[in-house]
């Protein structure tokens, strides 16, 4: 059974992503959830209130910081 990959051709047409279409936000409300989630952490009462302090000093684009 193989485990490699398929292989990907790319001409040199194909350039990256623009920034504009890799947004983390969907232009909707950013939750305390997200926001511990986003950085990889268990949902706990400490990691609760540190992400709600992170949005209130930084609003939603504190997950702009975290994810691309």
């Amino acid at each position: 059974m193989s485990t490699s990959q398929p292989e990907t051709s790319w001409s040199s047409g194909e350039r990256a992503t623009p920034d504009d279409l890799l947004h983390a936000r969907t232009g909707t409300d950013v939750a305390p959830e997200d926001l511990v989630l986003a950085t990889g952490r268990d949902i706990t009462p400490a990691n609760m209130e540190w992400a709600k302090r992170k949005l209130e000093t930084e609003g939603p684009s504190a997950i702009e910081r975290i994810l691309p």
